[in-house]
This record gives structure tokens, sequence and C-alpha cells, in this order.
């Protein structure tokens, strides 16, 4: 029976996770029949030992005729990452309260401690990001300006806007991903209304650097925009313009885990004028390398020898990147409002440190984004728990797990399965955490979310395949429609906040990359679905409890489930049947006198929704 709910206010008082010196209630409810005359909170901080503390609860009353309350206040003084059960002393022994993996606790039910998240009470995320709604964008591919370019290298292949992204070793030839469609800073700023009139709050470009790759994640001059891309005046004139004129902020992608060969701190072609470590062990960048025999034998990105790793700890690295006037900072001084750390878990805790010291010195509400695919409250990496959301590391992570659990309701329909994804983030998250999280359901590291909801599946297939089922039949593709109007409708209403990948919005298909990563089909876009993104971004725009609101599920049954969204003055109701047959969904009168964004109100409490339909209340 369930003695506890960590996912229940009247079992714990705070749902999310503990500030430190933040009291929370604890409660649990035993059978009067187990003759308890003894219970205690049993807590162990990571990193402590093994040994946990006991915590006496107190006898409280009787829970009607035949349960008992026990309780006690529970407070932490340091920040950390914290697991918990129950133990009940009675005449037959020790009974154990722990997690059933749902956040119910029963007696003797597994061998699953609760966590308890524990942060520092002076931690603060950005506000600007909160309520809004992120625009991802592959620079190459999202518009070109036709501006004349300079000092553009004469290897790169330029391509016709709208082909098909080369994917093939014939179609390289010995060269991957050096095929380039132009896209450019100056584009993203001509495109500044299209973007505004979705709402859009906050744009993410994907790297920006010069580089020699069209996705530039092979940095190969930090302190210069690339020439297919720009100059940092254009950068400067994209930020300031989609500021002051649109109150959009932009961030950009930081690659500091490794750089690209063909750079000047490593330079294996003597493509730049400096001595690059693989040029000599006296150059100033050969303490950044993790050679194991120099100059051939060395470390790199998951072994591609194109991307060689640095060594993050070192001092003259973390200097030039997060000193005082290092990368970091110059770019927050040309207009930026934020960086997406490209894989954060792959960066130690000392450089994260830096980091965020140096982004929140030159300015307090810039925003830090990592890529942890995981939870990050209680990702393990390089042999430790990691510490992202503690306070002094990042502000936000990329949404995975939402992101998974949208997708597979809407695909596959356990209304279980996405409760218990989404309340497992909301628990175990900082609440200035939480309604910060970008909240993804496509971006260029996945398939196109049409794709992934209505095509097959392309795990474990090679680029022929991807090939041959890139794009969708027609009814697959109306499907697909239909059901990513869902999956958005889910996303632009989770905690957090929606991050739209370029295209995704008016339609465009893909497998994994390169095919997720073609042109922007400006004269081809489902002007149905792009009418619905920007009906979304009006409805979140406008939607106070949308910002910060608690969320609380309220109805699951099967393929349909109903959530609520509440803050103090505002609150909206989300209820979808993703069932194959009419489901009448129990939501309480309170909500028969609301407002309806769609076609289905509450009568006498409850909402009946055709197969595959969904509404929004709002009060």
């Amino acid at each position: 029976m369930q003695v506890f709910n960590s996912r229940d206010k009247s079992y714990k008082s705070i749902i999310s996770a503990l500030a430190t010196d933040e009291k929370c209630h604890f409660r649990i409810i035993v059978p009067r029949s187990l003759n308890c005359h003894h219970a205690t909170l049993c807590i162990r901080k990571e990193g402590d030992g093994e040994y946990p503390v006991y915590y006496d609860m107190f006898w409280a009353g009787m829970c009607g005729d035949y349960d008992e309350y026990w309780e006690l206040d529970f407070l932490a003084s340091t920040f950390g990452l914290y697991f918990y059960h129950f133990e009940l002393e009675t005449p037959w022994g020790t009974n154990l309260v722990k997690n059933n993996g749902n956040g119910v606790g029963e007696i003797n039910a597994s061998d699953s401690d609760f966590q308890l998240t524990v942060y520092d009470k002076s931690f603060k995320t950005p506000d600007f990001i909160k309520g809004g709604i992120i625009y991802q964008i592959y620079p190459d591919r999202f518009y070109n300006s036709k501006t004349p370019k300079k000092n553009v290298p004469a290897s790169r292949v330029m391509r016709e806007w709208g082909g098909e992204p080369y994917w093939n070793e014939a179609q390289m030839n010995g060269i991957w991903n050096n095929d380039y469609f132009g896209g450019d800073l100056r584009g993203i700023e001509k495109k500044l209304p299209y973007i505004s009139q979705l709402g859009v709050s906050c744009i993410y470009i994907n790297p920006v650097f010069e580089a020699h790759s069209n996705h530039r994640y092979d940095t190969g001059d930090y302190e210069k925009i690339d020439s297919l891309l720009g100059t940092q005046e254009d950068l400067e004139s994209l930020c300031r313009t989609a500021k002051e004129k649109y109150g959009i902020s932009v961030i950009l992608d930081g690659v500091f885990s490794h750089t690209g060969c063909d750079s000047k701190y490593f330079n294996m072609y003597s493509s730049y004028d400096s001595v690059g470590a693989y040029n000599s062990k006296e150059s100033p960048y050969y303490s950044w390398y993790k050679f194991i025999e120099w100059p051939d034998d060395y470390h790199a990105w998951w072994g591609i020898k194109l991307l060689p790793e640095v060594i993050e700890e070192d001092e003259s690295y973390r200097e030039y990147i997060c000193g005082e006037n290092g990368i970091v900072r110059k770019w927050l001084r040309s207009g930026i409002s934020g960086w997406r750390l490209d894989v954060a878990d792959e960066l130690p805790d000392i450089f994260l440190d830096d980091l965020r010291k140096a982004v929140k010195a030159e300015n307090e509400d810039a925003l830090i984004i990592g890529e942890v695919w995981e939870d990050a409250t209680n990702k393990f990496a390089y042999g430790q728990r990691r510490r992202y959301l503690l306070g002094d590391e990042l502000d936000s992570v990329m949404n995975y797990p939402f992101a998974d659990a949208i997708l597979n309701f809407v695909r596959f329909g356990s209304g279980e399965y996405f409760f218990n994804s989404v309340m497992s983030i909301v628990e175990n998250y900082p609440p200035q955490v939480l309604h910060s999280l970008m909240n993804h359901i496509g971006t260029h590291d996945t398939e196109r979310a049409i794709t992934r909801l209505a095509g097959p599946d392309p795990e474990g297939k090679g680029r022929q395949w991807q090939h041959d089922n890139n794009r969708l039949d027609t009814y697959d593709y109306l499907r697909g429609i239909s059901m990513l109007k869902m999956a958005s409708l889910i996303q632009y209403t989770l905690p957090g906040v929606p991050s739209v990948y370029y295209g995704d919005e008016i339609g465009m298909q893909g497998m994994k990359d390169p095919f997720n990563r073609s042109c922007m089909e400006w004269d081809n876009a489902n002007e149905e679905l792009l009418r619905w993104y920007r009906r979304l971004g009006q409805i979140r725009r406008g939607t106070k409890a949308l910002v910060t609101g608690e969320f609380k599920p309220i109805y699951c049954e099967n393929s349909a489930i109903a959530y609520v969204r509440e803050c103090e003055d505002s609150k909206l109701l989300v209820a979808i049947n993703n069932n194959d047959e009419e489901t009448v969904i129990t939501v309480g009168e309170e909500w028969d006198n609301s407002y309806p964004h769609f076609d289905y109100t509450s009568h006498q409490g409850r909402i009946i929704l055709p197969p595959h339909r969904y509404t929004i209340l709002v009060k």
C-alpha cells in the first residue's frame, strides 16, 4: 500500500528540489495494524560516506479509522544530492518504505531510495528566458542574404539553395561536411519579422566561429566569425536589432571540449600563421591537448581525429576561454545574451565553475544552457556525480527527458509513462531551472519531429537506408502534421521553455544528420502548421501560468491525460485524448466556466473529447 508519495504535497510539502536551509515537511501514512512504535527518516548525502543520518518522526494522530500520521520537518544546510527512505519499527521487525519507481513509497517495495536535490539558496537563473520561446537556427541552412562574402576558403563546395545535403562518400570526395548553402547572419536578421511572429523571445544559433565544416563544431578560431556567415559587426547588428526592435535575445553555441585539427591552436595543415600544438612542443597551445605520442597520436573527441580534445583543466586554456578578456566575455560584450554549451557533460567542474564566474561577471542576467541528455541532477560522468544544477555551474539544460516523454506519448500513447517522466524532472530539478529548461522535440542532433512521430525508426540504420526513407508518403505526412500539433501543444504548456528547431513549424522532414539539416523551405511551408505554431506562441506569451506556474497532473487513463499549470492569479488546463475512441475526461466543475482556446469545454466537470483531440482551458 501507499505510505508516502514524493510527488504529492499532502506527503511532502515541497515537490521540487530544496534550497539550502529551506524547511520541508514530510508525512507518511502508516496502517494502524502494523503497530508501528517508532518511525524515522533515513537520509544520506552522497559524498559523506555510506552511513545515513536518522531523524525521528513524531506521531501526529489518526488518519481515518485505520491509518495514522507520522511527520517531521527537514532541512539541509549544505547543497548536494541526498537519498532517503523511511523505516518503521514494529513488533515484527523493521519495515522499509522505499520508492516503487513512480514516486510512491511502499513497504518493502524495492531497493530504491528517493532522491532529494538540495541547491544553493543563492542560486538564481535569468528571468528573460522564462515564459518565452526559443528558436534554434543552423546558420548555413536558414537564409542566404546574398551579401557578398570575403575571405571564403576556396576549398568550400558551394551548393544551390534547397539541394539535398551531401550524405555519401562519393559526393564528399573525401572531405566530409564541406558542402555549404550560404546561410548567414544577415539572413537571420532579415528574417527577424518572421521569427517574431512565432512569439520567439530567444534565438539559439549553432556555432558561428571560423571553422572548416558546415556544422562548425570543429572550431578554427574562437575570435572570428566564419567568413561565410559574415563578420563580428553582422553579429552585433543581429543582436542589437533583435533585442531593440523585437525583444529577442541571441545565444551562441560554445564548443569548448575540443577544437578542429585545422585551427590556429592545433594547426595540423599549417593553414594558420600561428605555431600550433601539432607544429611544435614549444607552441603556446601545446599544453591544451592530450598527446599520446606527439604529434600524430592524440586523444580526439569520440575518436574523430579531426576533433582533437582539449584539456579543459589546463590553466592557460581556462584563461583563454574564461578569463577577463577571454572568449566567453568577448562575445557577451558583442551583444549575445548567453551560451549553449556543447557536450557540457564532457566539461569538468573546474572549467564550468570558471565559465559561470566569467559569464555572470560580464552579465549576471546572461544564460548558460548545457547539453546534457539525461536527468542532469544525477548524471554520473568521469567517475563522479556531476553538480550542474546546484548553483555554481549551469542555469539550464537541453531537456531530452521531456522530449522523449512527449514524442513517446504522442506516438505510443502511455499516459502513465508520460506523467512519470515529467514528474521525475519536476521533482528533481530546482524550480528556477525547471522554468528555464530548453524543451525541444527536435534538434540538429536528432531526426526532425514530424519524422520521428510518423516515420520509421532510423536507429541502427545507415545513411543509405535513411536517404531512401527520408520522405513520408502523403498519408503519413498528414498524420504527422496532426501528431506534431499534439506534441507541440504539450511542448508549449509544460514547465520550461519550448524550443523550435528551424523548419519544424512549417513541417520540414528529415532523418538524422545530415538529412535533418537541409535548407529552410521558405517556398514550401505547410501553412496550416505555421498558423498553429503562431497561435501556440500567442497562447504561451499571453498566459501567466506558463511562466513559472506549478505543474499538476489531474487525470490519466490509458492514452488520455489532463494537467494544470497554476500560479497565484492564473490557471490553465490541458486535456488530451490520444485514444482511438471518444473519451470523457473528468476535470472538476471549477473548469465549467473557463475560457476555451479550442472547441471543447468542460460541462459538469467533464470534457468530452473525440479521438486524438485536445483542448486548453484558461481561468
